[in-house]
């Protein structure tokens, strides 16, 4: 990655708050947050291989959510925590492109995901007999491979309008990551034609998956409301209910930070959203998916004894 501007060499992340109490408090919540999600993410990966009953689609596309969270959320955490008890701030401009660019890829490959997942779920509660015969292991790893894949080259041409920006003489990054509205903040001169790059990558990352997600989960309700039985409807209705938690969250904190005109960004406002996404939710993941789910449940107790 070329840099634009070469009198910019490394950025300094302001973080949360320069009082060194309430840094150490934030160390010790980030570093049990941390810890949630390694051992949370870890755990579900290790009963999914570990299980024969957790060898389905649903479960494989569970456990390579579950691989990203954990790795998206190790792209911000260990800085994070680097920066909250070390007087030195500063991040080099390479590690701010690595950051930005595995961060970008991660989340991009997490929407696709999701939206891969919810058609795993139409398909299981239309077709519930031949559900292992439309989901063949070979379409799951195509569609997960595919999400990988569009994450990570959107995320290639992002980074690289990104910092093809002139950042001109100020590196202060007043947030705990290099992020996209931080970095918007810094540059000087003329952004129009990467606004129009960042809303073509917006649209093909965020708003195409939302869409087929919205698509699929219509279809799922058309077939929910044709089943008669209460116990049915509730019956399928909850073999999608944890996924639509994590679609939820996941993609009403992205939207709430990308999808507006970057006259309203607020940065101290936006710091806690994005702290939402980027270090809490890879660890909510797993107890969305686990908590609820009884197969998971027997796994762990099987593993255990």
């Amino acid at each position: 990655m070329e840099r634009s501007n070469h009198t910019v060499t490394d950025f300094i992340l302001v973080g949360f708050t320069t009082d060194p109490v309430v840094q150490l408090v934030l160390f010790v919540v980030f570093l049990g947050v941390y810890s949630g999600t390694v051992l949370g993410n870890t755990t579900l990966m290790v009963l999914i291989c570990y299980d024969s009953r957790l060898h389905t689609p649903m479960y494989f596309f569970i456990g390579n959510l579950s691989f990203l969270d954990l790795w998206y959320s190790s792209v911000y955490t260990p800085k994070i925590l680097v920066t909250c008890i070390s007087e030195d701030k500063s991040i080099s401009f390479a590690g701010c492109v690595a950051q930005f660019f595995f961060s970008a890829g991660l989340a991009y490959s997490e929407c696709y995901l999701l939206a891969a997942m919810a058609y795993d779920r139409y398909m299981a509660i239309s077709k519930p007999l031949l559900y292992s015969q439309a989901m063949p292991i070979k379409l799951c790893a195509f569609l997960v491979a595919a999400s990988y894949l569009g994450g990570f080259i959107n995320a290639f041409i992002v980074t690289k309008g990104t910092f093809a920006l002139n950042f001109c003489s100020n590196n202060i990054i007043d947030d705990f990551f290099c992020d996209i509205p931080p970095l918007v903040k810094l540059a000087c001169g003329r952004k129009d034609s990467y606004q129009t790059v960042l809303y073509f990558v917006l649209a093909s990352n965020v708003i195409t998956p939302t869409a087929l997600i919205i698509a699929s989960y219509l279809f799922i309700i058309t077939t929910i409301l044709r089943i008669r039985s209460t116990q049915g409807r509730l019956k399928a209705f909850s073999t999608c209910s944890s996924h639509l938690i994590s679609v939820t969250l996941y993609y009403g904190s992205i939207l709430y930070i990308y999808s507006r005109p970057q006259s309203s960004y607020s940065l101290d406002r936006d710091k806690i959203v994005s702290t939402f996404y980027t270090v809490v939710f890879p660890m909510l993941n797993p107890m969305i998916y686990s908590l609820r789910n009884k197969d998971v449940k027997e796994a762990l107790n099987k593993l255990l004894k």
